[in-house]
């Protein structure tokens, strides 16, 4: 038996620094603080947390599991992974296509002036598009600049300061509004609640969901068909978001590494899968909206064919198809993420 005793020590001795009741220190908790006002802002309920937390499954086995991985707590950009894989769905039932222009099945949503037509799905998918607009009250400017981690690039300017704009296709950018643009033309899509949808053709597949919350903001509703639907965000930077156990990030980690399959059933297509993780030809380091660590790029003691769900305060789902792994951890201190993954690599060696 695998001795993954080590590696989770380490993950419990390194909370990330956040409170965890938002309301007690809202000054450390989150990431909206760094936009410029007024969108320094939460739009959306947010709940206290748990401690460091997760789950370790090697050839679709659990091995491992510490903290409390069945509670549900937000996850932050891990829910981008799971727009991708709805994306996915949608392909496979002719809804869309990668390379369709967005206006020309969705017009009147914001992708309709000259610099929008041109916005592919696979531009949004892998944060190239450089949408231009405002969504759900949100102007893309907000997100101009953004530093995130696992970026390589040199800043180009002060957060949320204005740059020129790139032809879509050629300038990768993580930009959380633009996210939202694609949850909210995925809305549209399927004409039903994205969390509807990822519950049931997801989650319970797999034989999770229990406690599963995928929320919007509280202004952010739209009418489809005559019917009243929230649009829900693929992150919790203004707040909202996906809430989801350790156990059920793991259960979708192990699709990805099952190529979309579960229990004889293909359940995102295996030829999706494989696209989504194939590197951004101008951003290598990721597919779509995935983390990719292509010649160890994020974590150099890692399989360079581990790919990565990650968010904002320690979210980790790692797939690690090399040792036959997937591995969860959660509220771990980010500048202590290459340390973990380190002992975990050791470990399954």
């Amino acid at each position: 038996m695998t001795d993954f005793t080590e590696a989770i020590a380490y993950a419990q001795a390194h909370e990330v620094g956040w409170p965890r009741d938002p309301q007690a220190d809202p000054a450390r908790w989150g990431v909206h603080h760094e936009d410029p006002p007024p969108f320094n802002r939460l739009r959306g309920p947010v709940h206290p947390r748990g401690g460091v937390s997760g789950v370790i499954r090697v050839r679709g086995e659990e091995v491992a599991a510490w903290g409390e991985p069945d509670r549900a707590d937000l996850t932050y950009s891990v829910a981008k992974t799971f727009l991708a894989l709805l994306a996915g769905i949608a392909q496979a039932r002719g809804l869309l296509q990668p390379q369709d222009r967005i206006h020309e099945t969705l017009p009147g949503i914001g992708f309709d002036d000259a610099h929008n037509r041109q916005v592919t799905w696979a531009h949004m998918l892998e944060q190239t598009s450089e949408w231009h607009g405002t969504c759900l009250g949100m102007p893309d400017q907000v997100e101009h600049n953004r530093r995130v981690s696992h970026d390589p690039k040199p800043p180009q300017g002060r957060k949320g300061e204005a740059r020129v704009l790139q032809p879509p296709g050629t300038y990768w950018e993580y930009n959380d509004v633009r996210i939202n643009q694609l949850s909210l033309a995925l809305l549209h899509l399927f004409g039903r609640p994205l969390p509807e949808v990822f519950r049931e053709e997801v989650l319970a597949p797999l034989g999770g969901g229990d406690n599963f919350r995928w929320v919007g903001y509280d202004d952010a509703w739209v009418d489809i068909g005559g019917q009243r639907m929230q649009s829900v965000p693929g992150g919790t930077h203004w707040g909202a978001g996906v809430s989801i156990s350790a156990r059920d990030q793991a259960r979708v980690g192990q699709l990805l590494l099952d190529g979309g399959a579960h229990g004889g059933r293909q359940i995102v297509p295996r030829d999706w899968i494989t696209r989504m993780q194939q590197p951004c030809a101008i951003a290598p380091f990721y597919g779509w909206l995935v983390w990719l660590n292509r010649g160890g790029a994020m974590f150099a003691d890692a399989p360079h064919d581990s790919w990565f769900m990650v968010g904002a305060g320690g979210h980790y789902v790692w797939m690690n198809p090399a040792q036959h792994a997937v591995v969860v951890v959660r509220w771990l201190d980010p500048a202590r993420s290459p340390g973990f993954v380190s002992r975990v690599t050791r470990a399954l060696a």
